[in-house]
């Protein structure tokens, strides 16, 4: 060791070079006195564009139209926790009663009859659904199109050919489909509740037109459909009580799933990331405990052979 460090004095490497130093201090000063203005320049921009922007939001927030509606309260679901599930008891009694009263004017044109199998209804359940409805196909062999049974690919019907004949018959709303609604509506599921269960007389100096219905979670107030759940409205299958906040409570359940029916597979593929991690925290633990620290805290001295010159 001694006589390497010999051979690197000797090639002069280590020779003094207080110049280039001090020319090297000097750059490094003027680089940081840069580097500050810039800073300041960075800063003071920011400052501009962040007011900038608070200002354009404040604006923006009191001239909303739709900022008198009442917030929906958080119901207790029981899908809200970080490992729970969806109620599939209450998903077949919400498409109980999307089929018997939703969809007489809502669509919901991206959920197919196929998406049910597993879900709410076994396979022949759902074959049995689908082969209630009629769909246009063709064309045949003779060039004519032709109404035939639907099938598990098919897609649930729409219950207007178009937007034009959709809005003529309600008055010139457009009922919304209902496949991503909970998504699509701030609140969710809460908002889809309180919606269905929120009407009430007008209050005074609220005009309505006709055709119009008071709803304090509606944006407005004023929503051109009419109250549709009501106590024993329509009659479940399996014979739970078919009260309004029952149907409204399925219903919207139903609605979760089809805006987000991959939120069973969702939780389960988060039960297997924590099981991974934390397998992989304990050996990461046993690593750094008894592997690492031995050789962290290793003390290397390198001492001169008995030989080498001093």
């Amino acid at each position: 060791m001694a006589a390497t460090l010999g051979r690197i004095c000797g090639s002069q490497l280590l020779k003094n070079n207080s110049s280039k130093t001090l020319q090297q201090v000097s750059n490094f000063s003027t680089t940081k006195a840069w580097t500050s203005g810039q800073k300041k320049l960075l800063a003071t921009v920011g400052a501009t564009v962040g007011g900038a922007g608070a200002l354009m939001f404040a604006l923006e927030s009191s001239v909303k139209a739709s900022g008198t509606e009442v917030h929906p309260h958080t119901m207790p679901w029981s899908h809200n926790g970080m490992l729970a599930s969806l109620d599939h008891t209450s998903i077949r009694r919400g498409y109980e009663v999307y089929k018997q009263v939703c969809a007489a004017c809502h669509s919901m044109r991206f959920i197919a009859y196929r998406n049910l199998i597993g879900v709410s209804h076994t396979e022949a359940e759902a074959k049995a659904e689908a082969e209630e409805i009629q769909v246009r196909d063709g064309p045949d062999d003779a060039g004519n199109y032709f109404m035939r049974p639907g099938k598990l690919s098919d897609y649930f019907p729409s219950p207007y050919p178009n937007e034009e004949a959709a809005r003529a018959a309600n008055n010139g709303a457009y009922p919304p489909d209902l496949s991503y609604i909970v998504s699509a509506r701030h609140g969710g599921e809460n908002y889809i509740f309180a919606l269905l269960t929120g009407y009430c007389d007008a209050p005074a100096g609220v005009i309505l037109r006709e055709g119009q219905y008071f709803n304090p979670y509606f944006p407005g107030g004023a929503i051109s459909m009419g109250q549709v759940l009501y106590n024993e409205v329509i009659e479940y299958a399996d014979g739970t009580p078919a009260t309004a906040s029952q149907l409204a409570k399925d219903v919207a359940t139903f609605l979760k799933w089809t805006s987000e029916p991959e939120f069973d597979e969702r939780k389960r593929i988060l039960v297997k990331v924590i099981g991974v991690f934390t397998f992989l925290t304990a050996i990461s633990y046993y690593i750094k405990r008894h592997k690492w620290s031995v050789l962290k805290s290793r003390k290397m001295v390198f001492a001169p052979k008995s030989g080498d010159k001093k």
